[in-house]
């Protein structure tokens, strides 16, 4: 009984994931991080449910592409999702693959007058309730079609936070471990983690040096998702948990120099 376990589970495992063919829910998707996936994901010939907050934005990436329909939703409004959520069980069945990657960082302290709780509910909303509940929301479809996958987007602040966006960070290590347990829970349905560096997207103008383009993101993901490498340490981020492995001294205070 065990073995016929470990060997279901070991030919899952070595069964590449299709990067076409698939009906894929992108969270986040008219920018950034989330715009690159949505193209890259169209043009491996996908068909792409693009969910984002910005009408004007969706309806511009709904024409790139015949095989992108566009949702208009605020992922932190419990009835907006709820709407989105029935909109897939209606219309949308055949959903495989869920790629939670609607993020908010708002670069500030504690100490910070402006940092207010609203703010604070915003960053822990977006970035990890809402994920949650969208994963609860469509499990049994998704358990239901095959080549099955869950994409969450983290952060290397999981790993080792910095000074400012303690919330941020906390989010972040919060969608890791989630996504950590979540793997060890489901069988059929794989569970992928993104862990970028700094991205030059709209989120990080103005902030940092150094940072990878979203291209470059999704080259390395689509690459490691194909192959089954369920946690994808993006670009430095695997430099940060080498150093964070031999010296989490040495890695926290890197980090804790960083103040962009």
């Amino acid at each position: 009984m065990v073995l016929d376990f470990i060997l279901v589970n070991f030919a899952l495992n070595i069964t590449n994931m299709k990067l076409n063919n698939n009906k894929i829910l992108i969270t986040g998707a008219t920018s950034g991080i989330g715009r690159e996936l949505t193209e890259r994901f169209c043009k491996l010939d996908n068909q792409i449910i693009a969910v984002g907050r910005n009408e004007t934005r969706l309806e511009e990436l709904a024409k790139f592409d015949k095989r992108i329909t566009s949702f208009k939703c605020n992922v932190t409004s419990q009835s907006e999702l709820d709407r989105l959520v029935a909109y897939i069980n209606q219309e949308h069945k055949d959903l495989n693959v869920l790629i939670n990657n609607a993020g908010i960082q708002y670069d500030q302290t504690l100490l910070d007058e402006t940092y207010t709780l609203q703010k604070i509910e915003n960053e822990i909303s977006t970035n990890l309730t809402s994920p949650i509940k969208l994963i609860t929301s469509l499990i049994s479809v998704l358990q239901n079609n095959s080549n099955s996958a869950i994409v969450n987007v983290s952060s290397g602040l999981a790993i080792v936070p910095k000074a400012k966006s303690a919330v941020y960070c906390a989010t972040k290590a919060g969608i890791h471990i989630f996504s950590k347990s979540l793997r060890y829970q489901l069988e059929k349905v794989k569970v992928f983690e993104i862990i970028p560096p700094l991205v030059d997207t709209e989120m990080t103008k103005g902030r940092g040096k150094g940072k990878i383009s979203p291209q470059r993101l999704v080259d390395e993901f689509t690459k490691a998702y194909k192959n089954n490498r369920y946690e994808v340490n993006i670009h430095k981020v695997k430099l940060l948990r080498i150093i964070n492995r031999i010296s989490p001294k040495i890695a926290d205070r890197i980090m804790k120099g960083i103040t962009v």
